[in-house]
């Protein structure tokens, strides 16, 4: 037997020393005014009162403790989402036209988006020429969040980058078995639509999994990428590398999914950050419900509380009232 509230034993072993001192208290009384009466009624019915409520309420702070033995099980039904968060780590999403550069914008808000999840599953997947599973779908919110802030240019191979691969990898991450309640969001600067960019994302589209992409950086003009060196701005042929953000494959891909496309402020504000694209667009993902059986310890503390309660009632069922000892004492 174990107790979830064991210090509460202490107050039930003192019930019943404090019910024999009440004892002692009576009989001493009732000794003393023998030596001033002729005869002192025994009351039968007032001892019995006595104990009834001494250990009524005994049993009752037993209860109270919640004594525990043997197991028991139960269902527990919980609502979750299946959610892959792929993230473009090509060297051109260092531009900073968004501050302070669109890959640490991009960390900053996926954080946003894992304060969204609440009991929702997430991983994390990084691409450039090839896409790498950086976390593995989890609840562990601190997990997730170490592993986006080890993002960087090195978290996958080097080369141009293939929303194709980022699209496959991330359908990997996600269990068939759930795909009604999957989703992916693909974050990117976009890229062109070579390899199989639309032909996995009219597969993500028959297995039921929405594709959100997100676009980020200035559609019109641009910015400069950091050269390799750190010194300066990288250059091609003699000239500074500019790059856009190239919205056509990223709306195409939403659209072959029936997902959707969004645009992420170049200005952050409340109804940009990805926390507010989560709770606005993914929510039509519905929720799984999951039975799951738990084993946990038996709770028997009904088989104390009902005599417990028992016995006070009945104590103060033999109750004659203060009208009534008034008058005895007159």
């Amino acid at each position: 037997m174990k107790f979830a509230y064991p210090a509460l034993l202490i107050v039930v072993a003192v019930v019943p020393v404090a019910g024999l001192f009440w004892a002692f208290l009576r009989a001493r009384r009732e000794k003393a005014l023998s030596r001033i009466t002729l005869s002192v009624p025994k009351s039968s019915v007032s001892g019995l009162q006595m104990w009834l409520v001494v250990f009524g309420l005994a049993l009752s702070l037993f209860a109270a403790a919640r004594p525990q033995w043997g197991r028991t099980s139960e269902k527990i039904a919980e609502r979750s989402r299946n959610v892959v968060v792929a993230i473009d780590v090509s060297r051109s999403m260092l531009a900073q036209d968004v501050r302070p550069n669109r890959l640490e914008r991009v960390k900053a808000d996926v954080a946003d988006l894992i304060d969204s999840l609440e009991g929702d599953r997430c991983a994390l997947v990084a691409f450039r020429r090839t896409a790498v599973r950086i976390c593995p779908l989890t609840s562990d919110h601190g997990f997730l969040r170490n592993a986006l802030e080890q993002l960087s240019p090195e978290s996958a191979p080097r080369g141009e980058t293939d929303l194709g691969g980022a699209i496959r990898e991330s359908l990997n991450a996600l269990d068939p078995a759930a795909d009604d309640h999957n989703a992916v969001i693909l974050i990117s600067d976009g890229g062109d639509l070579r390899g199989e960019a639309i032909q996995n994302a009219e597969l993500a589209r028959k297995r039921g999994i929405p594709i959100f992409t997100v676009g980020i950086g200035d559609p019109k003009r641009g910015a400069t990428i950091p050269s390799e060196n750190g010194r300066g701005e990288q250059k091609y042929k003699g000239e500074t590398v500019r790059v856009k953000l190239e919205e056509k494959a990223l709306k195409a891909i939403a659209e072959a999914s029936r997902g959707r496309y969004v645009p992420l402020a170049t200005a952050g504000t409340a109804e940009t950050t990805l926390g507010a694209i989560y709770r606005r667009f993914l929510r039509q993902v519905a929720a799984k419900e999951q039975n799951e059986e738990a084993e946990r310890a038996a709770e028997r503390y009904q088989f104390f509380l009902v005599p417990g309660l028992a016995m006070l009632i009945a104590g103060a069922a033999l109750s004659k009232g203060r009208f009534s000892a008034a008058r005895r004492r007159t």
